[in-house]
């Protein structure tokens, strides 16, 4: 199952700094709407402003200097309301370009205030502090190449920092707004990845449990299958009581190997909810008697010393581990072994925790059974089953030849 940081409902109403991550358009709706009112409102700073400078008497009292400075204000105005369209992709660049205008024009007022707010949303608050009081110190020039009649020189550099620090603390409120929903929304996806890979992973244990369960239960099944099958096929001129007997040991071993095979089938296709088969109880440490008399019944000479003290408190996960074990080492002595006495000690105590050990002669020669494939693989998902149990395992010829597999698991007093 995959899935997709879910979509906003109305994209177009977003910045394009905050849906540009989502595959959006780098500009939106909203974007060019607010564009579009920012330069009309330059725009309309710029012509009212020119309007009245060409005016007789002048009602801004910031409209003095020298008269050639008019035409030439009204052009650095109208263009600085033209860069307002490129603002939100090079506000550095535009703030340092537009730099000189502060120091004489009156047109490019409007225009200049939006560019710095742009600049305080779009970049780091150092950089944007340190362009804006770059800014403020051209304002020293303003001043003297256009006084204000109604006001003195430090109120009115006074007013002027006001003004730039409201723009920048507004441009900052709306920076640390943006990046606040921007990290959220990753906090979001990273949350909703970790829950996708949690599940991916729990998913690839239970396989991998199912998997071990398969090989544990059909190894076992069809080692007897094949056992009983190859004393049918070396004794044809056996007694009909004998022969009837083989082949209905080999109809059930068959019947309870396609029934663990469906159960693990349908653990792997089934899924959780109401309805669904309860699985079949699991093995126990009560269970290897039964165990051991099927690997006699084919043919095995097994042998089982029981030494567990307070058997009925040993919990179900390592009785089931120890049924386990021990099925993969009569399975392995069959396979690999055939003929050869095998002894099954079982000994332990709470607090002292249990050990099982299967031992068998090693085979004439060493080489194992080719009637009865192996996959090798017997061993590793048992140590993996003791591993994840916490407990010990070793397997291998000992000093006196035989094959040894031996593995201690813990018992909790």
């Amino acid at each position: 199952m995959t899935s997709t940081a879910a979509a906003p409902d109305h994209p177009w109403l977003l910045p394009g700094a905050l849906t540009e991550a989502a595959g959006q358009p780098r500009r939106t709706t909203r974007d060019w709407i607010i564009d579009s009112l920012c330069f009309l409102i330059a725009l309309v700073w710029v012509l009212l402003s020119a309007a009245d400078a060409a005016s007789p008497e002048p009602s801004y009292a910031l409209n003095t200097g020298p008269s050639w400075l008019e035409e030439v204000d009204a052009v650095c105005g109208l263009a600085a309301a033209a860069g307002l369209w490129v603002r939100r992709r090079w506000p550095v660049g535009l703030a340092v370009a537009t730099l000189p205008l502060s120091a004489f024009s009156v047109t490019a007022s409007g225009a200049l205030l939006i560019i710095i707010f742009t600049l305080t949303v779009h970049r780091p608050i150092p950089l944007a502090a340190g362009v804006t009081g770059v800014h403020l110190l051209t304002a020293f020039g303003y001043y003297q190449l256009r006084p204000d009649p109604t006001m003195r020189f430090w109120p009115a550099m006074i007013w002027t920092v006001l003004v730039l620090v409201a723009v920048l603390a507004w441009g900052m409120f709306v920076r640390a707004r943006r990046q606040l929903v921007v990290s959220l929304r990753e906090r979001a996806e990273r949350a909703e990845a970790e829950q996708q890979l949690r599940v991916a992973q729990a998913r690839q244990l239970e396989r991998t449990r199912i998997a071990r369960e398969m090989h544990d239960v059909l190894a076992h099944r069809i080692s007897l299958l094949s056992l009983h099958a190859g004393a049918l096929e070396f004794r044809p001129d056996a007694p009909p009581e004998e022969v009837a007997r083989a082949a209905g040991v080999i109809r059930g071993s068959a019947h309870a190997a396609l029934q663990d095979l469906r159960e693990v089938i349908g653990v792997l296709r089934a899924e959780t909810g109401a309805g669904q088969e309860p699985e079949r109880p699991q093995p126990t440490l009560a269970d290897l008697p039964a165990l051991v008399e099927e690997s006699r019944v084919a043919g095995v000479r097994v042998s089982v010393r029981d030494l567990v003290g307070a058997a009925e408190r040993l919990p179900a996960a390592v009785g089931r581990s120890v049924y386990r074990i021990v099925q993969e080492g009569l399975t392995n002595a069959r396979k690999h072994a055939a003929g050869a006495a095998v002894t099954v000690d079982v000994a332990g105590a709470p607090g002292d925790g249990l050990t099982v050990e299967i031992r068998n002669r090693w085979p004439v020669g060493g080489v194992a059974d080719p009637e009865i494939p192996g996959a090798g693989t017997g061993l590793v998902g048992i140590a993996e089953r003791v591993h994840l149990a916490g407990g010990r395992l070793e397997y291998g010829r000992d000093d006196t030849g035989d094959f040894r597999l031996a593995a201690w698991l813990p018992w909790p007093a």
